[in-house]
């Protein structure tokens, strides 16, 4: 596989996003990380990239960018995936009980990495700046670990919320990525858990 510097600049900083934060990045986390002048030039290097067979790129998802394996050109697709969608969670019943359930949705398994268990509802605007806008679907891996820096479904009390995992030795913050919104510092006196680890982004399609 032929690619130019920044091609390659690219699909190395796709593949680091996916290591990272389990999921590709957004179309505008790559201009801003590149210091493109606009969108256009982003999605003109990511369709060179997909000629080449370097990435897939897929409709129907806020983050639909899939690196393929270096020096194949085409990706099985699997059976589309059933997954539960969670809507508004009762106050302490967990995460997946029958209550909160609001639909099922069929995904393709191959966009996201690791293996999505269930969808979240998002409720508000705190994690705009992520990509991840209200009334979206945030892709859950189902896991009671993740790493400073990941994005996280965690239960924090009585409430579930969506934000950016930070820890600096002992101490947890959950980290907001709107301006608007204040981080939550997790103290000893919570009762703190992490749900799952957000994969992907499922676009409300009524933006």
């Amino acid at each position: 596989m032929k690619l130019t510097a920044r091609q390659k600049e690219i699909l190395d900083y796709i593949e680091h996003c996916m290591q990272v934060d389990g999921m590709p990045p957004t179309r505008a986390e790559i201009v801003e990380h590149f210091g493109f002048a606009s969108p256009n030039a982003a999605q003109c290097h990511l369709r060179a990239l997909a000629r080449r067979g370097a990435i897939e790129l897929r409709g129907g998802t806020a983050r639909g960018i899939v690196p393929l394996d270096r020096g194949r050109t085409t990706t099985p697709r699997p059976d589309p995936l059933t997954m539960p969608v969670i809507g508004r969670v009762a106050a302490g019943s967990p995460l997946l009980a029958v209550e909160n359930r609001e639909d099922d949705v069929r995904v393709d398994p191959t966009l996201f990495k690791p293996r999505p268990d269930y969808a979240l509802r998002v409720s508000g605007d705190s994690m705009i700046n992520a990509g991840i806008n209200d009334g979206d679907l945030l892709v859950v891996h189902r896991t009671p670990e993740a790493r400073s820096g990941q994005i996280v479904v965690a239960r924090i009390n009585d409430e579930v919320t969506v934000k950016r995992l930070q820890r600096r030795g002992r101490s947890i913050r959950l980290q907001a990525e709107n301006p608007r919104h204040e981080d939550v510092q997790v103290s000893r006196h919570d009762d703190f858990a992490i749900e799952g680890l957000g994969v992907g982004v499922i676009r409300n399609r009524m933006d």
